[in-house]
């Protein structure tokens, strides 16, 4: 639910502070993170967490003059890029907008490197023939778990993995629109496995 909270600065549809921290106390805001890294080091973080085909031209935009509010780096993206690129549609001028908060959001809270080490543990945690899905919403996200099941599949460790995506039907996502992003992938604990 913090996602929907202005004040803790997850999304731009609201006014809030950039800040985007599940835990507010700790680690630092995104607005210091985009204040303290290079141009350079920011496309990079657009690609790897969001994919992000415009990553250098935004990392420019974002490192013109600080941020400090979701509205202000929505207009910055949103400004900059129909300018620089005004055949761009505003449809991928939104989805360039909504990767940029995913990609800054997944910075801020090391999203990654937490489920890198879930996927790590989770064989350990499942008893021979346990069972695990995993409900992504993002291709970053669905791409190592995707990788893991895969990996853990060919070593024994699972006796069976989803061999496709199982996404949500169109009744689920118009019954909650976030559904329609969501990937879920499964896996089965070998019996014997290692």
């Amino acid at each position: 639910m913090q996602f929907d909270n202005p004040d803790r600065g997850f999304s731009y549809k609201g006014v809030g502070p950039l800040d985007m921290r599940m835990n507010p106390q700790r680690g630092e805001s995104a607005a210091q993170l985009v204040a303290r890294v290079s141009e350079e080091d920011l496309a990079e973080l657009l690609e790897e967490n969001a994919d992000e085909p415009h990553a250098q031209l935004i990392a420019r935009l974002l490192k013109q003059q600080p941020l400090d509010t979701t509205h202000a780096v929505e207009r910055r993206v949103r400004t900059g890029l129909s300018a620089a690129l005004p055949r761009l549609s505003k449809g991928d001028v939104k989805m360039s907008v909504r990767r940029t908060f995913q990609a800054l959001r997944i910075a801020v809270n090391d999203e990654f490197s937490a489920l890198d080490a879930l996927l790590r543990a989770l064989p350990q945690c499942l008893a021979p023939g346990g069972r695990v899905a995993i409900l992504t919403f993002h291709s970053g996200e669905d791409r190592r778990v995707k990788k893991a099941f895969q990996a853990g599949s060919r070593g024994g460790v699972f006796s069976a993995v989803a061999s496709e995506v199982i996404r949500s039907t169109k009744e689920e996502t118009f019954a909650n629109r976030r559904a329609s992003s969501a990937k879920l992938r499964w896996a089965v604990r070998a019996s014997g496995g290692s």
